[in-house]
């Protein structure tokens, strides 16, 4: 299994130096490669055949229906981005997948503080487009990510 190339749309380094894919699903692929293990975050599943992924019900400008759920999902996430190729995705590929991809900047060392302004520098100057999304990261970095714990553990 290989890794991301950064010249590959929506690639972004974390700075632990796993990669991992943020995009839309209503974006067109092009010439980018499958993933090997994709998260998807839609108020459906997308039911893609011929390819392993988690969905996690997470409706358009909204929260995940459940945290739990959605921190099992990134942290598998986060953990099969070591070796493999890992995608993030929504329907637009900006709010949902943003918020997700803070939780996974989070887990790869940002302070909380500045996950939301990470993501935003490094994958989508939109990147996560509510207060409530905000305050959901937040919340998830003091609780379930705090001190002590270790993000994919």
């Amino acid at each position: 299994m290989d890794h991301w190339n950064l010249a590959d749309g929506g690639v972004v380094e974390l700075p632990d130096g796993r990669r991992v894919r943020g995009t839309g699903l209503r974006r067109p692929r092009g010439e980018v490669p499958l993933p090997d293990f994709a998260v998807y975050l839609r108020g459906r599943d997308p039911a893609v055949p011929g390819r392993e992924y988690r969905w996690v019900r997470w409706r358009d400008f909204r929260l995940p229906d459940s945290t739990e759920q959605a921190l099992a999902a990134l942290r598998e996430a986060h953990t099969r981005a070591e070796v493999e190729r890992v995608e993030i995705a929504c329907g637009g590929g900006v709010g949902r997948t943003g918020t997700a991809l803070s939780v996974l900047a989070i887990m790869s060392g940002v302070s909380p503080d500045d996950a939301v302004a990470w993501v935003r520098a490094n994958y989508h100057r939109r990147a996560v487009e509510t207060r409530a999304q905000r305050r959901w990261i937040a919340e998830v970095a003091a609780s379930s990510l705090g001190r002590g714990h270790h993000p994919s553990g």
